[in-house]
């Protein structure tokens, strides 16, 4: 029986496109596993964005999530970069390298749903506390894997971008590696890798190439906005049934089978 991988797809390692190394890794472990590839792609947002004239607001909230504020404008643009652009130059070059691949968002077939946060609490640059208005910005209620399941029986390989249908049908931002652990958790994913730019977590300078759940929950607060919401993904992954996350370089040689193989990054598993 086939298992299933979940890879997220940092915007970090997508700058310079998808890597010749990281196709050639993919499809040889497409050839005999279940892939669903979840996508980021913050930074060209951002670029797109700016070049609208649309300034984009980053905010941090009391535990550390660095996240992009998301009003009416922004995730239109968000929209039209994350599920038209990035994700289709995604699509486009798996065909181009002989791997059928379908790309969809959060959105179709009602794939993840997702709550309209209210409201924010974000600390700002003197490091007090605030409360702001929530804006576009969606927490994670739900995932339907239907959509996914019946791409992967035909042998597809799903390419998600991490929109999400709000409660009253909007359309939602949600964080990309989140959005990962809940679709490997929805399919019981053996592994949920999420792929990154630099070689795993750092801890007091140090890269650790394994934790337990129970180590990353203690950690948690010591890491900085860069890293916490992987760690916090990789625990709900695991909540929800994933064998394990690893954390790892998406720039490294065969980063998918070193990964898996525990070669390289930081692995967080129950055990």
């Amino acid at each position: 029986m086939q298992m299933v991988l979940v890879i997220k797809l940092g915007g970090s390692t997508l700058k310079e496109g998808v890597a010749p190394d990281f196709i050639e890794d993919l499809k040889n472990i497409h050839s005999r596993e279940k892939v669903v590839l979840v996508h980021g792609g913050g930074a060209e947002v951002t670029e797109v964005a700016t070049k609208l004239g649309k300034e984009q607001k980053f905010v941090i909230s009391p535990e550390g999530f660095r996240s992009r504020y998301t009003d009416k404008e922004t995730v239109e643009i968000f929209t039209m970069v994350m599920a038209g652009k990035i994700n289709k130059e995604i699509v486009n070059t798996l065909y181009n390298n002989s791997i059928q691949a379908v790309g969809i968002s959060g959105i179709d077939g009602g794939l993840i749903r997702a709550e309209r946060k209210k409201k924010l609490v974000i600390v700002d640059e003197r490091g007090r506390k605030r409360i702001i208005d929530g804006g576009y910005t969606g927490k994670i209620t739900s995932v339907n894997p239907e959509v996914i399941e019946t791409l992967l029986s035909r042998g597809y390989m799903p390419v998600i971008s991490p929109i999400a249908l709000g409660e009253e049908f909007e359309i939602l931002n949600i964080d990309g590696d989140r959005a990962a652990a809940y679709l490997a958790g929805a399919l019981k994913a053996s592994s949920l890798i999420l792929l990154t730019d630099v070689p795993g977590l750092y801890i007091n300078e140090k890269l650790v190439s394994k934790l337990t759940k129970k180590e990353a929950e203690a950690k948690i607060r010591g890491i900085g906005p860069g890293m916490v919401t992987k760690v916090y993904a990789a625990i709900e992954a695991l909540n929800m049934g994933v064998g394990e996350t690893i954390i790892t370089s998406g720039l490294e040689k065969s980063p998918i089978s070193n990964a898996l193989s525990h070669k390289v990054g930081t692995v967080v598993s129950n055990e």
